[in-house]
């Protein structure tokens, strides 16, 4: 993978119990990499693979684009791992924290 983050590391950040999810349209995009002939289709094959192995939950949603799905699906008890900018700045007006890799080597939240 691009940066040696293991998902156990969410532990450390998050108080309380927790529910790992993703939604279908995130699926679907890493399906499209992956058939790709890039660097980047490499690293969706092993999510693909991390996501199956680790059982995470895969939310059936409909929407054209992913950034709208995870707006309209968010409330205050959610928190949104991403490390897409203008995401992050939608999410933190709703209310809702993000986690988001720091200095490309640790986890963060806010």
């Amino acid at each position: 993978m691009r940066f040696k983050i293991d998902i156990e590391e969410i532990k450390g950040i998050i108080d309380g119990p927790y529910r790992i999810l993703t939604i279908s349209p995130v699926i679907d995009e890493l399906k499209k990499i992956a058939k790709k002939k890039t660097k980047e289709s490499k690293n969706a094959k092993i999510v693909l693979k991390l996501i199956k192995s680790k059982r995470i939950e895969v939310l059936k949603s409909k929407g054209k684009y992913t950034d709208d799905v995870i707006l309209n699906l968010v409330d205050k008890n959610t928190i949104v791992a991403t490390n897409d900018k203008k995401l992050r700045k939608k999410l933190k007006r709703l209310g809702t924290k993000t986690i988001y890799l720091r200095a490309k080597k640790y986890l963060a939240i806010s």
